[in-house]
């Protein structure tokens, strides 16, 4: 009777499941030109839009907005006039961890003509006054610093997951992780793996376990799966491929994976170049990341990549990537999939060049799902 009541509930979800995604752009704060939109979430259940604006007189700013209900806050500035890397994949965060306390993170390049990147962090109490920002690692030499992700790791901490080339370009990349308080100040740092492609971002999120993150690994064969790392009871587990597509290639990718989670059930998307036909892929795990279960190719098409992912309120996956079209533009797709790993039909949500799509960037809170897209011009859509 048991199994016979499940089919009947599973039957019904599959039904009601087969809706395709629809999406309904919508306006924004942000002005004149804006590049590499993320979000993050308010403790009430509110997104926040960052971005980084180009001024008239040339100079940057990192800005940000927050939408609460259908409504959004004004444009604010976290730092102003400073060198920030403007690469797609180099995503600033703005993240209200409680009441009074705000944090940000985003990535400089002193130096145009070096490979130097440093990573700064700025706390606020109001998100309106942001203090000095700090350097968010001990080493200082003119190497690649970046591809942060950041989480709220305790009461009063902050996480950082960044990568770290100390001997250059034709040295390893480490994983790395910086500890700060919630004022910014370095409290620990550490590295989790020593061979991981070093141009590819990172992802975070936390389980009911502790804290996974999910990178592009890499073997001294120059394959380029993705593997996690786990936080459980204060240690870290050693990294672990989520599946082995095998990807072989001698040079940077600049495209990882995305993962996210509700208590143990975690859900993990990417890009992977291995085979005939380059594509989007999703696994998930019912035990906080310890393992996965099978892979399944989500894209329809040539994929690019540029993942992002989030969980709704069910535990299902909404997972946005890039695609190519039939004329050859590139697309912005988006897909749900269920918590039991059934997929819904793909929708597209914009096209147009490589650049001026970006890294696409989707959430999901108690306001909604939305999507931020754009190289030069920050968009915006709610998907139902």
């Amino acid at each position: 009777m048991r199994l016979s009541l499940y089919c009947l509930a599973a039957a019904a979800g599959l039904c009601a499941f087969g809706q395709k995604l629809t999406s309904q752009e919508m306006t924004n704060p942000s002005t004149g030109a804006g590049t590499q939109p993320n979000w993050s979430v308010t403790p009430d259940g509110g997104v926040i839009l960052s971005w980084v604006e180009t001024a008239k007189d040339g100079t940057y700013s990192l800005k940000y907005a927050v939408r609460k209900g259908t409504q959004w806050s004004e444009a604010r500035t976290v730092a102003a006039k400073r060198k920030f890397f403007r690469h797609p994949a180099e995503t600033p965060e703005v993240m209200m961890l409680g009441d009074r306390q705000w944090m940000a993170h985003w990535v400089e390049q002193p130096d145009s003509s070096s490979e130097a990147e440093f990573i700064y962090v700025s706390s606020s109490t109001d998100g309106i006054h942001w203090n000095m920002p700090l350097m968010a690692h001990k080493d200082s030499k003119m190497v690649q610093h970046g591809l942060v992700s950041m989480i709220l790791s305790g009461p009063n901490e902050v996480s950082l997951f960044w990568l770290h080339t100390p001997d250059g370009e034709d040295g390893p990349g480490y994983l790395k992780r910086t500890v700060v308080d919630l004022a910014g100040k370095e409290l620990k740092e550490e590295t989790l793996d020593y061979d991981v492609c070093s141009c590819c971002p990172t992802s975070v999120t936390k389980t009911a376990k502790g804290l996974l993150v999910a990178y592009r690994d890499r073997t001294p064969q120059d394959i380029r799966d993705i593997s996690v790392v786990r936080l459980e009871g204060g240690k870290w587990s050693q990294p672990k491929n989520v599946h082995v597509d095998g990807w072989k290639l001698d040079a940077c990718p600049i495209n990882s994976a995305s993962v996210a989670a509700k208590g143990n059930h975690a859900a993990v998307a990417w890009f992977t170049g291995a085979g005939d036909s380059p594509k989007e892929e999703i696994a998930f795990s019912e035990d906080g990341g310890v393992t996965w279960g099978k892979a399944a190719t989500i894209s329809t098409a040539r994929a690019f990549g540029n993942t992002s992912l989030a969980l709704d309120d069910d535990g299902g996956a909404i997972v946005s990537w890039l695609q190519q079209t039939p004329s050859g533009d590139t697309a912005v797709m988006v897909r749900k999939i269920s918590a039991a790993g059934v997929q819904g039909p793909a929708a597209q949500v914009a096209s147009g060049g490589r650049q001026a799509v970006g890294y696409p960037r989707v959430v999901h809170s108690a306001a909604g799902t939305f999507i931020a897209w754009g190289g030069s011009k920050v968009s915006t859509a709610q998907i139902q």
